[in-house]
């Protein structure tokens, strides 16, 4: 590989306006990230509600994220399917725009088995030619890949990691031993990040550093440098702004935080809808124990 994924990676909001994607407010965003210090972009994930994308608005946002980044950080372009071909194709498309990895999700409602999953991710493999990080998150798509699935997968030369949403604090103590230190382990739940690198993990693949970039990047750099008590007060600092980001079905949350700060409007596609007054309050609470009150002044920059 040509680098291993690590640190605080971003699953990006896709701001909306009028309905269409705002590229102006993205821009903004992917700067304010590369500023703040963040290590990677994942754009059309979950977070960048990808189920209500079309193919040709989902390349377009990669393509805009990938040219804003300028190879800045790598930006790992979210690609999944639950139909083979389509996952195909969409890395395919991801690839010739420039992505550096390809983000994967099990396949959702298919309810493949251990050797069918084995099947899709081996094909979205030989069909292409950059990393793949693999997504489990059985919560949403009701398959759990399991260890000795991963392990096998690993063997595969371009099969660059997994973003883990299991909440099983011992799978990265697992799969080091079974997919080894090279093969990237990224948390995909924002709470769980310290004792995740505890255990031996990489990273977070991250909704809460949309809103907070230095923050989860300070946490990240503290740990790295052996600080633990500092690591600690940021974990601490953080769990509220974490609450409230999924306090409702993310994005909502999220969009509704990332409006805050100017990047865009709180607008979500349904079958989502927007952050209730609740939750907006619990946000607006959290983004206040945070000292953040205002839109960053990097929103001024973009490379149009």
């Amino acid at each position: 590989m040509p680098f291993m994924f690590k640190g605080i990676n971003t699953a990006l909001v896709t701001p909306f306006k009028n309905g269409a994607f705002d590229e102006a407010a993205f821009r903004s965003l992917v700067e304010w990230q590369i500023e703040s210090g963040i290590h990677g972009l994942v754009p059309c994930g979950t977070t960048g509600e990808s189920p209500t994308l079309t193919d040709e608005e989902q390349l377009n946002i990669i393509g805009v994220c990938i040219s804003q980044a300028q190879g800045r950080v790598p930006v790992i372009a979210g690609c999944g399917s639950n139909n083979t071909a389509h996952a195909i194709h969409l890395t395919q498309m991801a690839e010739q725009l420039g992505a550096s990895a390809a983000l994967h999700v099990a396949p959702y409602y298919n309810k493949p088995t251990q050797e069918g999953l084995y099947q899709h991710f081996k094909a979205v493999h030989d069909a292409t030619d950059i990393p793949i990080i693999i997504y489990n998150i059985p919560g949403r798509s009701v398959v759990n890949i399991a260890d000795d699935t991963m392990a096998r997968l690993a063997q595969l030369p371009r099969i660059a990691g997994i973003k883990d949403s299991t909440g099983d604090i011992t799978k990265p103590l697992r799969l080091r031993e079974s997919c080894g230190n090279g093969f990237a382990q990224l948390t995909g739940e924002d709470a769980l990040v310290l004792p995740y690198l505890a255990q031996g993990g990489h990273g977070v693949i991250s909704v809460t550093s949309n809103i907070a970039p230095k923050r989860c990047v300070a946490l990240y750099d503290a740990w790295s440098r052996g600080d633990i008590a500092t690591a600690q007060a940021h974990n601490r600092a953080l769990l509220p702004l974490h609450d409230a980001l999924f306090c409702e079905t993310s994005p909502s949350p999220a969009k509704y935080a990332a409006s805050r700060l100017g990047f865009g409007n709180e607008s979500v596609r349904l079958p989502l809808v927007p952050a209730s007054a609740n939750a907006r309050a619990r946000v607006d609470a959290a983004l206040k124990s945070l000292g953040i009150s205002q839109k960053p002044s990097a929103q001024r920059a973009f490379v149009p």
